[in-house]
């Protein structure tokens, strides 16, 4: 007979309590506990206990005797989410997708429903009925007579149909939404998430089918569910942007089978996401040679150059305590700079106000781009522009020194496939770099003060 068990489970972060408390002890959120009803089924342990002693069993190897197979990946003829990706779909990998509402994601993951020639697609949805999601791909103007729409939240008949339909990709959206009878809680609770995305884990590791979840996110912009949901899954990837803004961006978060550090750039139409292939010249098409406080930083996500546009603007402060802003970067790493120029250099700006913003709405953490903001900073201080043509790629250390930065010879390639005609790096990095190999002239600089002097002296 089934015994029934009553815990109280944090949402935020899955801890339990045997009571209902006011604020978790985990993670230190407040009014997170729900209670919840868990039945252990006797009978299910024991056949599972049973199907355990079958011959068929895994045994251990030795790590020598394990032969490795090189699966091939599938194309989703989407180059930006390949590369974030890694090269394509791995078969039998689990991917989840997070993001704010409306980001775009189940666009997104349509979009690749019916790019896939050849491939037979399920695409489960929990929030939308499948006259909408018919509607979203006439406005994008695709249809695929593979694509199998699904509107259904119980996993226990996802997959009757799934053995029906025998798809090739599974697409879910979203996991928080599904819920299985094995657990008697809400959908959308811990307990559910974690036991869905368990049993989609089986099935994709056991019929070699990739699976890809879609996951909400909380408050804080995190995944929402437990922790563990993260670690259960291949690949977490993150689909960030600002609504005031049409370009998103796709980050990997974890990804077991390639690189955490690609970025994936698209831009929202009426017709659907439209891959950014050049991200270079969103990000510093508009330029003004007359205007003062901007500068053109090379930066690198993942193994991608881009070249980025920084603006700030100083003025004397209107009231008694100055004001530091920064969009788009780290404000203390900002306070360190202005802190260096204070100390290292004599330039005043303890008494001024001090705006920072990154053009195009993107976050940047690469330290290569300190040159690039100080010289904003300077620009912007002494009223006079900075060439349109000039670019900077160096680290600014707390002494005043301009240090290295790797994977410089890519950045500066790419400044020159843009037409810049000058660019300034560390005095360090000559090792690997010859001017006869560019067109575009190198400047290698040792000190703040060299920089300034070579563009306002």
């Amino acid at each position: 007979m089934a015994k029934t068990k009553s815990v109280f489970i944090c949402q935020n972060c899955g801890a339990q309590s045997p009571k209902w408390v006011g604020r978790c002890s985990s993670c230190g959120e407040w009014n997170s506990f729900v209670e919840e009803v868990i039945t252990k089924n006797d009978k299910k342990r024991a056949s599972v206990r049973t199907e355990s002693t079958n011959d068929t069993i895994a045994k251990p190897l030795a790590l020598t005797e394990i032969e490795t197979e090189n699966l091939p990946r599938i194309s989703t003829n989407n180059n930006e989410l390949d590369r974030v990706l890694g090269g394509g779909i791995v078969p039998g990998s689990l991917v989840l997708i997070g993001g704010e509402p409306g980001i775009g994601k189940s666009t997104l993951m349509l979009q690749i429903a019916v790019s896939l020639p050849g491939k037979k697609v399920l695409y489960i949805s929990g929030e939308e009925s499948p006259q909408q999601i018919k509607m979203r791909a006439q406005r994008m103007g695709k249809e695929a007579a593979d694509t199998f729409l699904l509107a259904e939240t119980s996993l226990d008949t996802i997959f009757k149909h799934i053995k029906n339909v025998a798809p090739d990709i599974l697409i879910v959206d979203s996991i928080q939404t599904l819920h299985t009878s094995l657990i008697e809680s809400a959908p959308g609770s811990v307990s559910q998430v974690r036991e869905c995305t368990a049993e989609l884990l089986r099935f994709a590791k056991e019929s070699n089918i990739p699976v890809f979840l879609i996951g909400h996110i909380n408050k804080e912009g995190h995944i929402a569910g437990p922790k563990i949901l993260e670690h259960m899954v291949d690949s977490v990837l993150q689909f960030e942007g600002d609504r005031n803004h049409i370009y998103r961006l796709l980050r990997s978060v974890k990804n077991r089978f390639g690189s955490t550090n690609e970025l994936g750039i698209y831009e929202m139409e009426g017709s659907g996401l439209r891959e950014v292939r050049n991200p270079s010249e969103i990000f510093i098409g508009n330029r003004d040679q007359s205007l003062s406080g901007t500068a053109i930083a090379a930066t690198m996500e993942g193994l991608r150059p881009m070249m980025i546009e920084t603006q700030a603007l100083v003025s004397t402060a209107a009231y008694g305590t100055p004001q530091r802003s920064a969009t788009g970067f780290d404000l203390r790493r900002l306070s360190m700079l202005l802190a260096v120029l204070e100390k290292r250099c004599g330039f005043k700006l303890a008494t001024k106000d001090v705006f920072l913003n990154i053009a195009g709405g993107i976050k940047v953490d690469d330290p290569a781009i300190d040159l690039a903001l100080v010289c904003s900073v300077l620009s912007s201080n002494a009223d006079m522009p900075i060439s349109a043509n000039y670019c900077f790629a160096a680290e600014v250390g707390l002494s005043g020194e301009i240090r290295p930065v790797t994977r410089c010879d890519q950045r500066i390639s790419e400044a020159e496939k843009l037409g810049f005609e000058k660019i300034y790096i560390s005095s360090y990095n000559k090792k690997g770099i010859d001017q006869k190999d560019y067109n575009i002239e190198i400047k290698m600089v040792k000190q703040i003060g060299e920089v300034f002097a070579d563009l306002f002296g």
